[in-house]
């Protein structure tokens, strides 16, 4: 697994039969190809990979091999599962492959926000390796007739996420009583989509998306990066004051907002991403349930009601600091 990857996670699913933990790459085409059959898949949803932009700056070699080179050996796998099925099956089979907004580019205050027609622009080596992904898995529907579907989101928030991403970075530094780390001038600006509404876009677009086209899924919620942090902060002085936090002891912090401190900017660092959402509305039937009020209140409530597991990602290798060297 990489560092990311936690079992625990799904360990609400352990005793469900449709459940099974394999431990396996990516890249192992041979494997795959063998559990495709074995368990007779007919759905695959490509969630599979490196994601993270600071690390892709340090060290793009992993986002290669695992975006490109794993999604290159999944489809290899998936094409060969589906050759093999009856004309019905073959009708019935579905891959669906996860990607991100970040393969547009950057947009500006008064840009439109990003649709399905955006020409891609990325401009990390993050964002490069997903968009060389996408671009695989559309040459398979065209060149194979493989069924494909790609949905591109805007950013995830929610419980178990690891906590390098801004959110629960955040939340676990503040109650630390660490500082919060902004980088720049923190008015980045992101659309935020709840975990929950992102996964039942995807199931939305797996059961009724058009076939080798691609769907953009957002929460409708664009928000600065430094807005973000005031919120988390704003609901930790609510729910769990600074007053009665003893990492914060003898450090003189009333309010959460206190530990913000701004850090230089990294390279590259897109301006605004923005989600035009209205193609998976008006064919799959699907929008957004939560607003970012009520996600961003349910995600730090998780966290405050799972310390065990925020400890248990403390006593790993991960120390909370902004990762990538650059």
């Amino acid at each position: 697994l990489t560092y990311a990857g936690n079992p625990a996670n799904l360990s609400d699913f352990e005793n469900t039969e449709a459940y099974e933990f394999v431990h396996a790459s990516i890249l192992e085409q041979e494997r795959i190809e063998e559990l495709l059959d074995v368990r007779s898949v007919s759905t695959i949803v490509h969630f599979a990979a490196e994601s993270h932009v600071d690390r892709s700056i340090d060290g793009p070699e992993p986002f290669i091999e695992t975006n490109v080179t794993g999604t290159l050996r999944l489809l290899q796998a998936a094409k060969k599962r589906w050759s093999a099925l009856e004309s019905s099956e073959q009708n019935a089979f579905r891959f669906l492959h996860v990607s991100t907004d970040e393969v547009y580019g950057t947009l500006t205050a008064s840009d439109p926000a990003f649709c399905e027609a955006t020409p891609y622009a990325p401009n990390s080596p993050y964002s490069a390796s997903k968009a060389s992904s996408d671009f695989l898995v559309r040459s398979y529907f065209h060149t194979y007739g493989m069924p494909v579907v790609t949905t591109n989101c805007s950013n995830n928030y929610g419980p178990y996420q690891f906590p390098e991403k801004l959110i629960p970075l955040v939340m676990l530094n503040a109650l630390g009583g660490k500082a919060l780390p902004i980088y720049g001038d923190g008015k980045q600006i992101r659309d935020w989509l709840y975990v929950e509404d992102h996964c039942t876009g995807i199931l939305s677009a797996l059961k009724t998306g058009q076939l080798g086209e691609t769907y953009c899924i957002g929460g409708r919620s664009e928000m600065e990066n430094i807005q973000i942090v005031k919120r988390i902060c704003a609901l930790l002085d609510e729910l769990r004051p600074a007053a009665e936090n003893p990492n914060l002891e003898g450090k003189q912090v009333n309010q959460y907002e206190e530990l913000i401190t701004y850090v230089k900017d990294r390279p590259g660092h897109d301006r605004r991403y923005a989600i035009n959402c209205d193609r998976i509305q008006t064919e799959c039937g699907w929008e957004p349930s939560e607003t970012f009020d009520s996600g961003i209140r349910k995600t730090v409530q998780w966290y405050l009601d799972n310390q065990a597991w925020c400890r248990s990602i403390a006593d790993g290798t991960y120390a909370g600091e902004r990762l990538g060297n650059v």
